[in-house]
């Protein structure tokens, strides 16, 4: 079954009877007491939310995350935002559709961002940081899954090849810091960047584009899981100096800039302060780009409310060829905390 339209080109008014992946379903009440569901479905492009009314427990059985559903309905506008309005829901079996219509991946060559990432840590000067980075990026199970693994659950890089992208990005423009600012360790933060998210190959999982946190995700988060997955790494290389290892676990541990956003403990080193606002500075400047990918043209005009922001943005959009005269990279997200 092909599916036609795709959430990314849905405006409000257009009719549906088309294929979509569940991705969440949860019951709500009125304030009457009676039962409905609020339904997300999603494909490569986007999601979208709306309420199921009436035939509420036969329905449910259909919406399992996961699975997919040939859904008819249509697409309105509440709260400024589209909604889906659903009509009718059937089954559809996995073997029947495309996945590749479904799972979000990076826009750039995965195979090249691998190489450029792994000539990064071939550049580190630091003879200890470098087999610490050949450990993780060297052909095997880690370097697999860091490959296709998303950097988020949502807002920036929640898609297949994220983390490599984000990573690769960070570590490109940490390259340009480190030629601008005075006495900054190349080779520590060069290892801060391409491993400050390492823990998130454990802390996440994706299943058909769904990404969701693992148990240990949960329990502990990606800072900690990185920051032990460093320290275990950097024992199985002799004589690797202990205050070397504290600087590269206080980069993952601090990158997040605030305690109130998740991080242990505030960056307190050059090399930390920078990567903390790289990191921010990435995440945001990918949450633009979905945006304004989305957009037609090349006048400007105004987002819907952005809460990850808390502000309204004023963009153009993006042209397919890539960024515009002054852009090279894509990047995300959010004003209190994007991670």
């Amino acid at each position: 079954m092909a599916k036609s339209r795709f959430v990314e080109h849905l405006k409000e008014g257009d009719r549906l009877d088309d294929l979509f992946l569940v991705k969440s379903v949860r019951i709500s009440e009125t304030k009457a007491g009676k039962c409905y569901l609020i339904l997300t479905v999603v494909d490569r492009s986007g999601e979208l939310s709306g309420p199921i009314w009436d035939n509420v427990e036969a329905l449910q059985k259909i919406c399992v995350p996961g699975e997919f559903v040939q859904l008819t309905g249509m697409v309105q506008s509440f709260r400024d935002k589209l909604q889906l309005k659903v009509e009718g829901l059937r089954e559809v079996p996995r073997n029947q559709v495309d996945l590749a219509d479904f799972v979000a991946a990076s826009i750039n060559d995965p195979q090249q961002m691998a190489e450029e990432i792994q000539k990064l840590a071939r550049s580190v000067k630091n003879p200890f940081l470098k087999k610490l980075l050949n450990h993780f990026f060297k052909p095997g199970e880690i370097w697999e899954r860091f490959q296709v693994a998303p950097a988020a659950k949502g807002i920036h890089h929640a898609y297949s090849g994220g983390l490599m992208e984000h990573s690769l990005s960070m570590a490109q423009v940490a390259e340009a810091m480190v030629s601008h600012y005075a006495g900054v360790d190349r080779s520590l933060l060069i290892a801060g960047a391409l491993l400050h998210d390492i823990g998130k190959v454990d802390e996440l999982v994706m299943n058909l584009g769904i990404v969701d946190y693992t148990d240990q995700g949960r329990l502990k988060g990606h800072l900690v899981i990185g920051s032990e997955m460093v320290a275990a790494a950097a024992n199985k290389i002799p004589d690797f100096p202990r205050d070397l290892l504290e600087q590269l676990q206080h980069l993952v541990l601090s990158h997040h800039g605030r305690q109130e956003f998740g991080s242990p403990t505030v960056p307190m080193t050059v090399e930390a302060l920078l990567l903390s606002y790289i990191d921010d500075l990435d995440a945001k400047m990918n949450v633009l780009e979905g945006l304004r990918r989305k957009m037609h043209g090349s006048q400007m005009q105004w987002t819907e409310y952005q809460r990850a922001m808390e502000r309204y943005l004023f963009l153009n959009g993006l042209e397919e060829s890539g960024g515009g005269e002054d852009s090279e990279v894509s990047l995300p997200v959010k004003q209190q905390s994007l991670f």
